[in-house]
């Protein structure tokens, strides 16, 4: 099946009904006649490569996407090639949503990692919202809780430091990837470079760098080829004055 940009959807290699992330305590459970309804808007599933564009802005998008695994990242460039990072996402969260609704992507969406994405059709929206009023109130939710998100973003550029944005920045993506599984037994992994974390902090390479080691001297985090790992995420949170995500359980679509 053609997707966007020429991709190719695969065949479900997972069915709604035995999706890997819907056992997970942070997602809750579906209505029969919701999981009914997704399980025919799931168009297929789309194989995405580390580096790989998936939605790029100022493109409409046929489609929307929930992230069934892998990590990427939501951003803008500036007409002189310079890219303000504005949010990162991981199993469980939708995108393409905004193409969906306002006929054009406002960003861009780059994968960090390989990913496997479910694939939804933006036609079938208007029967989400017609006929299960559930499913729509997620939707709501989902928006809000990225505005949420932006809003905290927006405070560590405008008022936090360097070192307390870094460390904010850590520590949510960490508190966000274990909510979802995916550090298993083990410390999390985020697959980010300094690059990326100083086109999300709006500080230049140098200036990260410099605040990274200072989070790597105090045994907060280290530093490994393929990313960060975190070693005292309590210590992260007070650092930068963050209580932490604070959610219960939230949709899945």
């Amino acid at each position: 099946m053609p997707g966007q940009n020429g991709r190719a959807f695969s065949s479900r290699q997972y069915p709604c009904e035995k999706c890997p992330l819907r056992p997970l305590p942070v997602f809750r459970e579906f209505e029969k006649q919701e999981l009914a309804f997704v399980s025919t808007f799931k168009k297929g599933e789309l194989a995405v490569d580390k580096g790989a564009t998936v939605l790029v802005e100022g493109n409409h998008s046929a489609h929307l996407y929930t992230v069934l695994s892998g990590w990427a990242f939501r951003y803008k460039l500036m007409s002189d090639g310079r890219r303000q990072i504005l949010n990162y996402s991981m199993p469980g969260d939708l995108i393409g949503l905004q193409g969906s609704l306002m006929g054009e992507m406002q960003h861009s969406v780059e994968a960090l990692s390989p990913m496997l994405l479910c694939v939804f059709e933006r036609e079938y929206l208007p029967e989400l919202y017609r006929n299960h009023p559930g499913l729509a109130y997620d939707i709501t939710w989902i928006a809000s809780r990225e505005e949420r998100m932006l809003d905290e973003n927006l405070l560590s550029i405008g008022r936090r430091t360097a070192l307390e944005r870094a460390a904010y920045l850590i520590a949510f993506i960490s508190s966000r990837a274990r909510a979802v599984g995916l550090n298993g037994k083990t410390p999390v992994r985020i697959p980010i470079t300094q690059q990326h974390i100083a086109d999300t902090l709006g500080l230049s390479l140098v200036h990260t760098n410099k605040t990274i080691r200072k989070l790597i001297d105090r045994k907060l985090i280290v530093w490994r080829d393929g990313g960060c790992e975190v070693v005292d995420g309590e210590r992260l949170q007070e650092l930068a004055r963050w209580e932490g995500l604070g959610e219960d359980r939230r949709p899945l679509i």
